[in-house]
């Protein structure tokens, strides 16, 4: 899950993001994926609702019901909320922060539980990011999805 790129008076186009995911509780069973599996990089096209709307690019839901909410954009990055219901349940507090006009670092940590047939097991992690401003073309990199909310 990508963390998210600070826009706040950002630049809308392409974005490198590199994020590492730790896991504080995993579900049973994720062996070595439980440790994060390393820094994973990306292309992210950052747009103008993106900016508009979240000051950010905000984690994607992949199939789960999350919303982002609270969002307070300051001077110099954001802050928000990230509420998911359905198979992974809980609440995450995400937050950007530049570090110059083409850097941004972030971070979100998720506390909840996901749903194993009946049972609930808790899960906890926090994912680190940093991005860097690569140029207004997208090219290829297609926008992500904003959510309604």
């Amino acid at each position: 899950m990508p963390v998210f790129v600070l826009a706040q008076g950002r630049k809308a186009g392409l974005w490198e993001l590199t994020s590492t995911q730790t896991f504080q509780q995993a579900p049973p069973g994720m062996g070595a994926a439980a440790q994060g599996g390393g820094p994973r990089t990306t292309l992210v096209c950052l747009t103008q609702e993106q900016i508009d709307k979240y000051g950010a690019i905000v984690p994607q839901a992949r199939g789960r019901a999350c919303e982002v909410i609270n969002v307070v954009k300051t001077g110099d990055g954001m802050t928000a909320d990230m509420v998911c219901t359905g198979p992974m349940s809980g609440k995450g507090h995400m937050e950007s922060h530049l570090t110059d006009a083409d850097h941004a670092k972030g971070k979100v940590h998720f506390l909840g539980a996901i749903q194993a047939g009946p049972n609930a097991i808790p899960i906890e992690w926090t994912a680190e990011s940093s991005s860097v401003f690569k140029g207004s073309d997208c090219g290829n990199v297609k926008p992500l999805f904003v959510p309604e909310k």
